[in-house]
């Protein structure tokens, strides 16, 4: 990402519907593996360090991250979220079954080779390590965020599944999310691509107060109920995966 997106996202990642209702579901999720306070924990990725922010919050006191921006590593740096690493994770500069727990979120869509990071990451996690996998899904949804986010592609959950098992993981859950505002979101997009609206440096601009706190009740819900429903589609899809 540019250094505008960087700055864009710093800025409303810790109050952002979009941040906060994912730390949230990402947060039960974790809980739910059960795993020590001084377990190691590996987020790729950082960006600003929204999911840093999640595990300080957690309890954890073992968590670090890897980001490839030199820009990302000085955001997190600023806001006091501990080690981040620059590096590259399709060669990521860890030993061998490092960690216990990694975070891949909105990550492997931004790589040519997906499934070189996605051996790489089976590499670092222990035996009976898991991962935590999110990417933007379906690419009729493709938009500004993806363009400025420099995506390379978007998922079905299918796709993702088979290259994630084809890298040595097994699947243990999985579903789409953000489910409610799909339509709203795709309708949204395909608007600005026919009038050609590039006002905006990134879609997370698109907020105010009121807005903010509707979409994080809808989306509190959707997230809630994306794990009961498994509904057949989404903005994102989400799959944990443990090496064997």
């Amino acid at each position: 990402m540019d250094s505008a997106t960087y700055a864009i996202e710093a800025d409303v990642e810790a109050t952002h519907w979009w941040f906060t209702e994912r730390r949230w579901l990402f947060g039960r999720l974790i809980a739910g593996f059960a795993l020590a306070r001084d377990a190691r924990i590996l987020d790729i990725g950082t960006s600003t360090g929204t999911n840093l922010r999640l595990l300080r919050e957690l309890g954890f006191t073992r968590g670090e991250g890897l980001d490839a921006s030199a820009e990302a590593v000085r955001w997190c740096a600023e806001k006091g979220y501990g080690k981040v690493t620059q590096g590259d994770v399709c060669a990521l500069p860890f030993d061998d079954a490092s960690f216990d727990l990694v975070l891949a979120t909105d990550i492997i869509e931004h790589v040519d080779d997906d499934g070189a990071a996605l051996r790489e990451i089976r590499r670092v996690l222990k035996p009976g390590g898991r991962v935590l996998i999110t990417v933007p899904a379906f690419m009729l949804l493709w938009g500004l965020q993806d363009e400025v986010g420099q995506h390379k592609r978007r998922y079905r959950g299918g796709q993702l599944r088979a290259r994630v098992e084809a890298a040595g993981l097994r699947t243990q859950a999985k579903f789409y999310f953000n489910y409610l505002l799909f339509l709203p979101i795709l309708c949204v997009r395909a608007l600005v691509r026919a009038l050609h609206i590039r006002r905006l440096q990134n879609e997370n601009q698109l907020n105010s107060p009121l807005l903010n706190r509707v979409l994080r009740a809808v989306f509190r819900f959707d997230v809630w109920s994306a794990r009961v429903l498994h509904p057949p589609f989404g903005v994102s899809f989400l799959l944990i995966a443990a090496r064997p």
